[in-house]
Order: structure tokens, then sequence, then C-alpha cells
């Protein structure tokens, strides 16, 4: 397996970019690798994944970028930083849903659920009722961190009743825009 650093500027350091069999050999299990590389000119978030066969649909992170010491955002500061990893689970070993859509030529099946920080919600029945919950303090503002980790799907995400003011997208910051939906495309990510 190889960790590709989704975003990344790869500045004199494109062996760190982790496509397998490209710019490394693959992490042989029970081995080590570490990654050197420096981020330069980014802000905000960004995400890894596994480069390795369809793994990238089950192992991914957050990148989180924060401005440099005696620095401050270009905003006023949160309340407090949320990262939420937007993802995808089958009923499958994913390695087993890629070898099936290569066999037939077709693109792989699309997921049995999303998820929300790794958990499905109570739409669907793999969840047990369980989901991801973040209790908020009324007036306080909190920065969140969205990632679409979903490997083939654009993705929505609304907080029912409320407005967003989107700050960052893919570790740049833009013109605070509102908005009350973020529609994010797949290795995206929001602020």
């Amino acid at each position: 397996m190889t960790i590709h650093w989704h975003g990344v500027f790869q500045l004199l350091s494109a062996w760190a970019d982790g496509p397998e069999m490209i710019t490394q050999c693959a992490i042989r299990p029970g081995n080590k690798y570490t990654y050197k590389f420096r981020i330069i000119n980014q802000e905000g978030t960004l995400f890894w994944h596994a480069h390795s066969s369809f793994l990238r649909a089950t192992v991914h992170g957050a990148i989180i970028i924060r401005p440099r010491v005696r620095h401050s955002y270009p905003f006023p500061t949160p309340y407090r930083e949320v990262p939420i990893v937007l993802g995808e689970w089958w009923n499958a070993n994913v390695v087993d849903v890629e070898n099936q859509a290569l066999a037939l030529g077709i693109g792989p099946n699309i997921s049995n659920a999303y998820t929300i920080n790794g958990w499905p919600g109570d739409l669907y029945p793999c969840s047990q009722n369980q989901m991801y919950k973040h209790r908020v303090e009324q007036g306080k503002t909190y920065l969140l961190r969205i990632i679409n980790a979903a490997v083939n799907s654009h993705l929505f995400y609304k907080i029912a009743n409320h407005n967003m003011t989107v700050v960052a997208v893919d570790a740049r910051y833009t013109n605070p825009y509102v908005t009350d939906i973020v529609v994010i495309s797949p290795g995206q990510t929001v602020d």
C-alpha cells in the first residue's frame, strides 16, 4: 500500500506523492516508510488516502494545515474546528468490488451507504441506529473542514435550517460566500 497526499503541492518532493509503482514501490505489510515533504503556501484542508487498488475507498483521513505561528486566519478565529469526512461503505470487500468491475469491464458498483466520519446514519441497516453527531453551542462559530473521500460520487452537505459561509476550497482561501448547501466533488475539500 502507499499513501497519496491529495492536493499537496509536492514542490521538490515528487517522490513523496504516493501513487504506487509510479513514484514509489508499495509499502509491504510489516514494513515502514516515512514520507518527507514540506507544505508551502497552502492553508486549509486537504486529505490523504491509500493509493493501492481500491483501498482509497476506505483508508483515508484529513490533512489540516493551520496558519503559521504568529499568523491568523483571514477571517475571525472559529470557536472550534470540526473535520467532516464524507465517505462510503460497501457491504463487501472493496478490493473484490474493484476486481469484479475490472472483470466485467464496467465501473464499480456504487457503495451501499454514505458515511459522515465513518458513521452511515440511520437510513441504512448497517448503522445499528448509530450516526455521527456533533453538539454545538448557540452563537459560536465552527470551522467545518468538509472532505469528500468518496471514490466516484459528488456529494451534498447541508445542515437543516442553517446557512454556512465557505472560506476555503482545497487549501486555498476564497472570497467568503454564504450558502445553505455545499456540493463537493470526489477528492475536494471545503472549509
